[in-house]
């Protein structure tokens, strides 16, 4: 618990970042880095910041958006249960872009299966096969954006944030503090 106590300004950095790029005009919609952000932060801090972290960045994106819908609960839920794995996955394996890679590669592709194929057919009236054609540009897409992603930026995260020490709470105080002086 030590960890959440001391870096919750570390998260909310990740977190807050995460919801601003997703306001990029013009992106689309599974380019984006939650996934490559919440990997770091799953495997540093744990199973209920590795939820959290993908739960809040689906929810508080779609309720600023007001594009909330039964989609919601669903796409959060399941980047909820990414932060799960990570934590798990992340567990004895090292900081690098191979393992973040690999990790996303599984994930986007458990992801985009559960949600884009059960949603559709279950609240929209889609077949399934209309479901898996929809699905595949957009798993493509979601492949290159959280693999890219993963490889380049989940690394970075976990030692230029993670691990420095001088973004901690106490030190951002006493720095601020002497510089007051």
């Amino acid at each position: 618990m030590e960890n959440y106590k001391k870096n919750w300004f570390k998260y909310i950095i990740g977190f807050v970042a995460c919801i601003l790029i997703r306001f990029i005009p013009f992106r689309p919609p599974n380019i984006e880095p939650i996934l490559a952000t919440q990997l770091p932060f799953a495997k540093a801090y744990g199973k209920l910041s590795g939820f959290f972290f993908g739960f809040f960045s689906i929810i508080l994106y779609d309720i600023l958006t007001s594009k909330i819908g039964i989609w919601t609960i669903f796409t959060a839920i399941a980047y909820g249960l990414l932060g799960l794995w990570a934590t798990h996955y992340f567990k004895n394996r090292k900081s690098n872009s191979l393992n973040y890679a690999k990790f996303a590669i599984y994930s986007t592709i458990v992801y985009d299966i559960v949600t884009g194929l059960t949603v559709g057919p279950m609240f929209f009236n889609q077949t399934f096969m209309q479901s898996i054609v929809g699905q595949v540009p957009f798993t493509i897409l979601h492949l290159i954006g959280n693999v890219s992603f993963a490889f380049l930026l989940s690394p970075l995260i976990y030692k230029y944030v993670i691990e420095n020490k001088k973004l901690e709470v106490q030190s951002l105080i006493t720095n601020f503090n002497l510089k007051q002086i």
